[in-house]
């Protein structure tokens, strides 16, 4: 063991660890905003995420398991406990057709190599940021389309030991599953069964899907994508459901972005936070001065203007991390 500031934590010579102090969360992150986190922890197997989780929670630390970012706003304050990332990103396809991927692997190169090997069922995800397991956390989609849809089975560690669900017992819905009501679950890998398809064709709809997503959503630009999520229709309250053109209905859901902008929230700033002029549901981050405090108000005013003017509230995509309440 090594002593830090006065805590017994995991040896930074561990075999697949690694411990670091006050690390800035910003730069992990696609808001690019964030203070430190008190212990930093990357684990490459799975026995070292194993060992780094059951010191979390045994020390009373407050702990959190980050993935690429990409859907998370950290306090400015940053985070006093400990920052958990399973690193473990190896991809793999079987005789039998059956995908494998580790949850640290970027969702990217998971729609990449579904692609390069002729699989059907993520290859509307293009361009999609973050990790794979992040994206079974949030049953990641686009273009009417989930990551549910194509997963088998899911391996993840509970806390005492390893195991694994089916893609029933995952729960999907819209935007969830089972791991958002029991965030000591950590996922570890999963396995995807896809069927086969021309891959020609499977890259001409992600290159169009490509293009798409960078002229909404520019690579460099400073944001988590969509703040919230899109409504399901039917369970919007009637006069609000009244309002919306039947065109907009796809899937059974309506666009966020409509509400929103009816709302006035088109072009909103607060510091250096805006809301695109052109997408009501995009919030980024637009110079030195942004803050996270400023992000957390810009989305209550959106929340408050869509509950003024429809009756009802929009719930966020983003995670957030670091906030007292």
């Amino acid at each position: 063991m090594t002593k830090l500031v006065g805590l017994t934590v995991l040896s930074l010579n561990r075999s697949g660890l690694l411990v670091q102090e006050h690390i800035p969360l910003a730069p992990h992150t696609r808001f690019g905003l964030g203070g430190p986190a008190r212990l930093f922890v990357d684990a490459w197997d799975a026995d070292a995420f194993a060992e780094a989780l059951a010191y979390a929670r045994a020390s009373g630390l407050p702990y959190v398991v980050l993935g690429g970012g990409s859907n998370l706003l950290v306090a400015d304050s940053g985070f006093p406990g400990m920052v958990l990332r399973f690193r473990g990103a190896c991809l793999a396809i079987r005789a039998d057709g059956v995908v494998t991927a580790d949850s640290g692997a970027e969702l990217q190169s998971l729609v990449d190599f579904t692609i390069e090997h002729g699989r059907s069922g993520l290859h509307t995800m293009t361009r999609i940021p973050g990790w794979v397991g992040a994206a079974i956390y949030g049953n990641a989609g686009a273009y009417g389309h989930s990551i549910m849809e194509s997963v088998s089975r899911v391996r993840f560690h509970d806390g005492a030991a390893e195991r694994w669900l089916s893609n029933a017992e995952c729960e999907f819905t819209y935007r969830e599953s089972i791991f958002k009501r029991h965030k000591d679950w950590i996922i570890l890998s999963a396995e995807f069964v896809m069927p086969e398809a021309d891959r020609s064709a499977m890259e001409r709809e992600a290159e169009a899907i490509r293009s798409t997503r960078d002229a909404k959503y520019p690579p460099s630009m400073k944001c988590a994508g969509s703040i919230f999520k899109n409504c399901l229709f039917a369970e919007l309250p009637a006069a609000a459901a009244a309002e919306v053109p039947p065109k907009l209905v796809r899937d059974g859901k309506v666009p966020s972005a409509w509400f929103l902008e009816q709302s006035g929230a088109k072009g909103i700033r607060r510091g250096d936070i805006q809301v695109a002029d052109y997408h009501a549901n995009l919030i980024y981050n637009d110079g030195p001065r942004a803050t996270a405090a400023d992000v957390r108000a810009v989305i209550a005013d959106l929340k408050q203007r869509v509950f003024d003017r429809f009756g009802f509230w929009l719930a966020e995509e983003v995670q957030y991390v670091g906030f007292d309440d």
